[in-house]
């Protein structure tokens, strides 16, 4: 049989079949894919082959015995000690990313490190505000430049309230009869904004800590959820920090769109855009053309450094 991973707990997998049934299934043995190693071999939005155990009882469950070929996936590595990478999703359309101001902070090297990441996978990535009806006016103008900055790169950026219902509508109309992958920091209102387009689902939220000024786990395994209005949307544990996996020094200028378009006029055509003579995105970036804190974030992606060592927001430092 055939199907499509719609949820994961790390030792079982919720499969749709192609008929519309749903299996438990688990995977036998030692199951990796083939130049990936990760914590999971078998992803929310994988397809999949599996075999029906014959157990005896009434409720069916299923062995995976194949996977089939990602056309994509989104990637990280966790920023614990341990280092090992996590593929989050895969076979998707695009994927949103919650951005709050506060309550809990969302850094830009958080924000940089994640599109970095959808750009390496072909994934289109959209940046949504959330909690804009909590803000006092300084602080709305702090969002509106951080949005207008990454809108200046090329990336959609959409000022939303999960909480009001401002601006889902928008958010609905991009995801009809696509998979949509939310993602963020836990308290970044992810559960809030899925039970504003899907009342029904009626997914758990939580309150901040006060204490911490962060969200507590509600989600805390990827789950699909299929929608009324055509369409499916992955929920994603909210995370901590987004390690970039698996990129080579040269290639990674080409993930930050505003550089690449750019490349070409560097002197060498291998530039790394450090100390070498004659680098065009230096250039842009002293004429203030690139913002700071997108240079800091690549620098900082480039020289391996962890995100955690740098828990403050990048373009508040120019």
């Amino acid at each position: 049989m055939k199907g499509t991973v719609y949820k994961s707990t790390g030792s079982w997998y919720q499969v749709k079949a192609d008929d519309g049934r749903f299996f438990k299934c688990r995977i036998k043995g030692k199951f990796r894919i083939k130049g990936i190693k990760s914590t999971n071999p078998v992803a929310v939005g994988d397809r999949v082959e599996f075999k029906l155990e014959d157990s005896g009882e009434e409720e069916q469950n299923g062995v995976i015995t194949g996977i089939g070929e990602r056309e994509n996936y989104i990637i990280r590595k966790s920023v614990n000690l341990s280092k090992q990478t996590h593929i989050i999703a895969s076979n998707i359309d695009q994927a949103f990313l919650l951005v709050t101001l506060n309550n809990p902070p969302t850094f830009t090297t958080f924000i940089d490190r994640f599109l970095v990441t959808a750009e390496a996978y072909h994934i289109k990535a959209i940046l949504l505000f959330n909690k804009i009806d909590t803000y006092k006016p300084e602080e709305l103008d702090e969002v509106k430049y951080m949005a207008a900055m990454y809108r200046q790169i090329g990336y959609e950026c959409i000022g939303i309230s999960a909480k009001t219902g401002k601006n889902v509508e928008q958010v609905k109309e991009l995801m009809q009869d696509k998979t949509s992958m939310i993602s963020g920091h836990s308290g970044t209102g992810k559960s809030t904004l899925i039970n504003a387009i899907e009342p029904k689902l009626d997914l758990k939220t939580t309150k901040i800590s006060e204490q911490h000024r962060q969200g507590q786990h509600t989600t805390t395994f990827a789950e699909m959820f299929d929608l009324d209005f055509g369409a499916r949307i992955i929920d994603t544990p909210g995370i901590k920090g987004f390690g970039v996996v698996d990129m080579e020094k040269e290639e990674l200028g080409v993930y930050f769109p505003e550089f690449f378009a750019r490349k070409q006029d560097c002197k060498f055509y291998n530039c790394l855009h450090l100390e070498e003579p004659k680098c065009a995105v230096k250039e842009a970036l002293e004429a203030g053309e690139i913002p700071w804190s997108r240079y800091k974030s690549y620098l900082q992606i480039l020289k391996g450094e962890d995100e955690q060592n740098y828990r403050f927001d990048n373009h508040q430092q120019e």
